[in-house]
């Protein structure tokens, strides 16, 4: 798709500016929060509901229920998708070749993503045992990987890979967690036929890729479709999202050893005096560019379609998508929560996603590898994990994203802002404390093997 080309190739650069995506994240957040408690309050909810037309003929594609979606809607459940469609392409390939493509690797993860899921559950239940309240129970199971990412990295090369890896095969369980939740408990009345054509699209989608079709915009055009059947059959459009991207083939045209010899070929065959070149100029031959061109085609074809995407996506998702997000929902409003309230929501929250993740993810873990059901990587012990057990407490854009499911009835206004709160205490909380914790214990034991250097 064209259009969606054009839209993207100036966020294609920012990487190279080396701008920091979780930076932006929490900017954005920050400046709602700021219009949210000042005098532009009003100008930052008129912006929130500002509708979103897209006109085909006589139907706005983004149209929901018999009206325009209000901007937040439109971020929540259409660009939202697309995040999620490209969490389904990380999540594809970490199951195919990555550190969970098999049993042995994904064995520690996956275990510790149970814990660090169903303890910050319990923990939730705990102070908000009914409904409405309730609702929210899924708020803190999630972690941000982006952010926690970001909070390791500040570490620097200290930081056992060990470590990094581990913490980011924990996030995708986790993201695959909420994806399977998000599913099950916040879809609405289901419309069986618009469903059904749904998932004809997702196999077609599959089909044509096991058949060769490796254009991008053929994914990007169906992925549309199935994201608008599955708002209209009631299925939390995100899942969408998921789906297609596990349609996406993770095959090249052509490996990687055959193009080594054709590139080769074509190397060989491309003339090194055919060109006209100036101080400042360079005019290639007809003959030259179009082996050029062939050089190029060939190398495309060694791409599978799911790094195509993801590489064409992130600087999209990163720099637009998450910001944009984080502002339009992170206006939580302080004036309105007073201290009674704080004892609810934001409490249950805060303690799901401080100790509920901390503790779930280092005693499942822990727990596992004394019963040899796993074992520790090379550079992780006991006290490295559970440093990196409170980055999992780090939740902030998934969690924001279940809070807006949990509370988007009329009337719970009100807890969703307290809900927001307790993200923010508890992400914040859980990421400092884990910093100063980790920095602690690997000083320690960097000092602990210079000390046996010196004494060998």
């Amino acid at each position: 798709m064209k259009v969606f080309d054009h839209l993207i190739t100036p966020l294609k650069r920012l990487p190279s500016m080396k701008p920091n995506g979780s930076v932006l994240l929490f900017c954005a957040a920050i400046l709602a929060i700021i219009l949210a408690n000042t005098s532009f309050r009003e100008v930052y909810n008129t912006i929130l509901a500002h509708p979103i037309v897209l006109q085909i003929s006589d139907h706005n594609l983004f149209s929901h229920n018999g009206h325009d979606m209000t901007l937040l809607e439109f971020v929540n459940d259409a660009l939202m998708a697309v995040f999620f469609f490209l969490v389904g392409l990380e999540i594809k390939q970490e199951i195919l070749v990555g550190e969970l493509s098999s049993v042995k690797k994904a064995m520690l993860p996956i275990i510790a993503a149970c814990g660090g899921m169903i303890v910050p559950v319990l923990c939730f239940m705990l102070i908000c045992p009914s409904q409405p309240e309730s609702l929210g129970a899924a708020i803190p199971m999630a972690t941000d990987i982006a952010f926690a990412l970001a909070v390791l990295g500040t570490l620097g090369s200290k930081v056992p890979y060990s470590l990094k890896i581990f913490l980011t095969a924990l996030a995708v369980v986790d993201d695959i967690g909420g994806i399977i939740v998000i599913a099950i408990f916040y879809s609405g009345h289901v419309a069986w036929i618009p469903l059904l054509v749904g998932f004809i699209l997702v196999a077609l989608i599959s089909l044509g890729g096991r058949m060769g079709i490796h254009k991008s915009s053929f994914f990007y055009i169906m992925g549309i479709i199935v994201w608008a059947l599955f708002l209209e059959a009631g299925i939390h459009p995100t899942i969408a999202g998921v789906l297609v991207a596990f349609s996406v083939p993770a095959k090249p045209k052509i490996h990687m050893n055959k193009l080594r010899d054709e590139l080769r070929l074509l190397f060989n065959a491309l003339p090194k005096t055919e060109h006209r070149e100036t101080q400042n100029a360079l005019v290639f031959s007809h003959h030259q560019l179009t082996l050029m061109n062939s050089i190029k085609k060939k190398s495309s074809r060694a791409i599978s379609p799911v790094q195509t995407i993801e590489a064409s996506l992130t600087p999209f998702v990163n720099y637009f998508v998450l910001p944009l997000f984080a502002f339009v929902n992170a206006g939580v409003t302080l004036g309105g929560i007073d201290s009674q309230s704080l004892l609810g929501i934001p409490l249950a929250i805060f303690f799901g996603l401080f100790v509920g993740k901390a503790l779930g993810i280092f005693l499942f873990t822990y727990l596992a590898v004394r019963m040899r059901l796993c074992f520790f990587p090379q550079g992780m012990n006991k006290r490295n994990l559970l440093g990196v057990s409170f980055f999992g407490g780090i939740g902030f854009t998934v969690s924001l994203f279940i809070a807006n499911l949990s509370y988007d009835s009329n009337g719970m206004a009100d807890l969703l802002n307290q809900a927001k709160l307790g993200i923010f205490v508890g992400t914040i909380v859980s990421g400092v404390v884990g910093y100063l914790f980790l920095k602690k214990i690997l000083t320690e034991q960097a000092n602990e093997r210079a000390t046996r250097q010196e004494a060998a």
